[in-house]
């Protein structure tokens, strides 16, 4: 479907990839994946032609629809909904139109019968008939109900209108399909339809996903970009990861080789060379030494944090009781009578498509807001540590720089100790005086990260900590906090995540209530599929 020769880019003289040959065939589904910045969007806007490229080729076959994954979500606001997903195939949506306009005019003429004529033989032939019908499911599948396919996208929310532009994106049936992060914001229920969609679809998938669940879900192939190159492995995402490694690990084992191999020759030569019974083997071995090539390891575009989070002191039996907490925002009751006990052993998942109720308990539960009714208390020997979802207020129009941010959180001040931990999380360098209101999305969320690990607390609340991480923090966090022994309250789209970590699920039902399910993720999951 796609073939891409020799192709190369370069952004103000420095090389975002070179020398890249791959095939995108039907049938498969490919995982983009690479570090951020690596160019994993940009690459998906090479092959859409949304952007030129400096050297190469880009070959897509006659006839073949490419359908992409819109990222502009108020580009269609004066569309109906349902009308927005037929757009997905422009010529089937302008033969509709212009159908429609001819049948309208008043003063009908004979030239116009026969274009009729016409275009009503392309629309059947596009399934025009059925684009309703077809466009509808999709969207049911997405959970976007009929009751909402005739409004404008105006007036639908934002979460609406993510599924709706996705599935503008697969319908149809294009040939090919390009994915930029399609689970962002998705419920469990969308995410799981997706992934049947998928992985019945007979065309060509290139998705960039940093969900690892997903990716191990879809893929057939995962396109690794790195080294300044793109390659391309068979399988999916925690097989390329096994692969990969081991790559690199031999790569170095024989680089390791060739060095001793080195010095033991250069040894010889420096003992033998002027020794003149020696000296035919000391030139032997000089020759052979000038034939060793140390194959130079590459730099790596990523970089893996290390994350551990360890509390100071063990809490008591009691930890937290919430009673009966109910709150209104904007006049919207989006906690009401909500209940539940944390255990000495809990690890808690918040779930949900109700993400403003979500982030609301967050805030009660950190101090930030009152309830309207109803306690909230914390067992006295607990300490507690929050990651929010908007971190503004911790680094907008605020001039210090990283080292001295870290140090108002950590009770060691010492430059030396706080370059230590800053190492880990990779600020490094001059790095560490970077002002922090400069800082990217996925920086910031390592220093709150570094924060929460400084704070030595016995209960983490997490609020979204994978928004802006690659997935190399991704897995960093993960282990960090499936090792940690204290209590974890967090919430997160990462699937993986949530099945190695929570052992409790709390469904925010989005009418004020919950639903307290003392199960795994993917036990969770079996549950809603079943229903």
């Amino acid at each position: 479907m796609i073939t891409v020769n020799n192709l190369s880019l370069q952004y103000g003289g420095t090389t975002l990839f070179s020398h890249v040959d791959l095939q995108f065939l039907g049938g498969n589904c490919y995982g983009v994946i690479g570090a951020n910045g690596a160019g994993k969007s940009t690459f998906l806007k090479i092959l859409a032609g949304e952007i030129d490229y400096t050297s190469g080729s880009v070959e897509i076959k006659k006839d073949v629809r490419m359908s992409v994954l819109k990222q502009d979500q108020n580009m269609y606001d004066d569309s109906p909904v349902l009308q927005t997903v037929i757009m997905g195939s422009p010529e089937l949506y302008s033969i509709g139109q212009e159908k429609d306009a001819l049948y309208l005019k008043e003063d009908f003429s004979d030239e116009d019968g026969i274009r009729a004529a016409e275009l009503e033989e392309r629309y059947a032939e596009l399934g025009g008939w059925e684009a309703e019908s077809n466009a509808s499911q999709l969207l049911q599948g997405l959970g976007i109900p009929i009751a909402v396919h005739e409004q404008l996208m105006s007036e639908i929310e934002p979460r609406q209108k993510v599924k709706v532009l996705l599935a503008q994106a697969l319908f149809g049936s294009p040939d090919i399909i390009l994915l930029d992060e399609p689970t962002n914001n998705l419920d469990v229920n969308s995410v799981v339809w997706l992934e049947d969609f998928l992985m019945d679809y007979a065309g060509t998938v290139i998705v960039v996903s940093h969900d690892r669940y997903f990716l191990n879900t879809v893929c057939t192939h995962i396109v690794d970009i790195d080294f300044g190159k793109i390659r391309m492995y068979v399988g999916n995402y925690d097989f390329w990861y096994d692969a990969s490694q081991l790559m690199q690990r031999l790569a170095k084992e024989q680089n390791k080789k060739n060095e001793d191999k080195a010095k033991d020759l250069e040894e010889f030569i420096r003992r033998f060379s002027a020794n003149k019974s020696k000296s035919r083997q000391a030139t032997s071995r000089r020759k052979l030494l000038d034939k060793i090539t140390l194959d130079e390891m590459p730099a790596s575009s990523r970089k893996y944090p290390w994350v551990g989070f360890k509390m100071e002191r063990e809490p008591g039996k009691d930890r937290l009781f919430v009673t009966e907490v109910s709150k209104t925002i904007a006049g919207v009751k989006v906690l009401d009578n909500v209940s539940f006990i944390m255990g000495r052993d809990d690890k808690i998942a918040f779930i949900g498509t109700d993400e403003i109720a979500i982030t609301t308990m967050f805030k009660l539960l950190a101090g930030e807001l009152e309830p309207d009714a109803g306690t909230i208390k914390w067992g006295v020997s607990t300490s507690q540590a929050y990651f929010p979802k908007d971190n503004t207020e911790y680094f907008d129009g605020i001039d210090l720089p990283i080292m001295d941010w870290m140090r108002q959180f950590s009770e060691d001040k010492r430059e030396s100790y706080l370059r230590t931990f800053l190492g880990r999380m990779i600020f490094s360098g001059d790095d560490v005086y970077k002002p922090v209101k400069v800082l990217s999305g996925g920086e910031k969320v390592r220093c709150m990260l570094s924060k929460l690990m400084l704070s030595g607390a016995s209960i983490l609340m997490l609020d979204q900590p994978t928004n802006h991480l690659d997935l190399e923090s991704i897995a960093a966090l993960n282990n960090g906090l499936s090792d940690f022994d204290g209590n974890i309250i967090f919430t997160t789209h990462d699937h993986q995540l949530i099945q190695t970590v929570a052992n409790r699920i709390i469904e925010f039902k989005g009418d004020g209530k919950i639903v307290d399910r003392l199960m795994t993720y993917d036990e969770y999951v079996a549950t809603q599929i079943a229903v």
